[in-house]
């Protein structure tokens, strides 16, 4: 029982490489820029929040802020496409790869998500909730990036496209933020995902988590001699030892 427990606790000490220093700064770059977006724009939305001007400069600073971060939101999609045209084509292949399984792990995450017993089904980097995830993030980022630079720069497009701008950027703020809070709890709070937390902040993660969580890709790393076999009994420490 002693072993057992000695190696479990090795085990779960164990530590694999998920993403890329890359990722890792283009997901903080992003996820700041995107805050700081939305903070910079509840005054202008409504008045309700009138009183975070004088923390932002007046309506000139609250402007000025948020095209400064408009820049920085576009930035992490060359800096992961520059610094790691690998992963990133990795995660262009994965959203656009969907198989029988991706469709199995929908009904067995909803009965995760509300503590029912669920069955375990393998997925790759990315399971289909993530992909999912991806995709709804790119579409708001398309719909805020597009419609911003016809705000931003109105006298260069037609009035009824600089109108549409506006609706649009509406619709990609209300989306993107409900696509994050769910994104953060599952990222940060929900019990089974929390452990990869890690993953965009050192771009490590616990190799049981990964193996449990992304079972074909952990298998595919292990043949490559990338990650070690948790089931070696190699890696397992021995009675006498």
């Amino acid at each position: 029982m002693g072993v057992e427990t000695v190696s479990k606790t090795q085990n779960s000490q164990v530590q694999v490489k998920r993403f890329s220093k890359a990722f890792v700064v283009a997901h903080a770059i992003n996820g700041i820029a995107f805050i700081g977006l939305y903070i910079t724009a509840l005054p202008m939305y409504t008045e309700f929040f009138d009183w975070l001007y004088p923390l932002l400069g007046g309506p000139e600073g609250a402007r000025l802020a948020h095209r400064v971060l408009a820049v920085a939101f576009i930035l992490p999609t060359f800096i992961f496409l520059i610094f790691d045209p690998k992963g990133f084509m990795n995660w262009m292949r994965e959203l656009v790869t969907w198989k029988k399984r991706d469709l199995q792990f929908f009904s067995e995450f909803v009965k995760e998500l509300f503590g029912f017993k669920s069955k375990h089904v393998k997925q790759t980097f990315f399971n289909a909730g993530e992909k999912i995830n991806s995709i709804l993030q790119i579409v708001c980022a398309i719909l805020l990036i597009a419609s911003g630079f016809t705000m931003w720069f109105p006298d260069l497009f037609p009035t009824a496209l600089v109108q549409w701008g506006y609706f649009l950027h509406n619709v990609g703020f209300g989306l993107g933020f409900a696509v994050v809070l769910g994104h953060i709890y599952l990222s940060v709070i929900h019990k089974h995902s929390r452990p990869g937390f890690t993953g965009v902040i050192t771009g490590k993660v616990p190799a049981e988590w990964a193996k449990s969580h992304y079972t074909e890709w952990y298998e595919e790393e292990v043949k490559k001699g990338n990650f070690p076999d948790l089931d070696d009994p190699k890696n397992k420490k021995n009675k006498g030892a």
